[in-house]
């Protein structure tokens, strides 16, 4: 039987999907059931800059990654954090 040192699983397309709506949900306050891919952090949840760098903040902590700033200013939707994610994580 394999064992995993790391005593971490791989992380899949799905599951950052769900973790990052998740985090937007209780960041925002949002209805979960209502963020897609294509929900806007400004135009349909009314983030404004200081909400995108708790975002932010807290993919970095939640996926143990670094988004430099320069990065960090082109998420403006659910979608291209998740994008940005599965590239960190080796999955594009």
């Amino acid at each position: 039987m394999p064992s995993d040192s790391s005593g971490e699983h791989p992380v899949t397309e799905q599951e950052i999907e769900a973790k990052v709506i998740d985090i937007v949900a209780e960041q925002m306050g949002a209805d979960k059931s209502k963020i897609t891919r294509e929900t806007s952090f400004a135009e349909d949840l009314n983030a404004d800059s200081l909400d995108t760098v708790e975002l932010v903040m807290e993919f970095e902590d939640e996926f143990e990654t670094s988004i430099p700033d320069d990065q960090a200013e082109k998420i403006k939707t659910v979608g291209e954090a998740i994008n940005f994610i599965k590239q960190a994580h080796g999955l594009d």
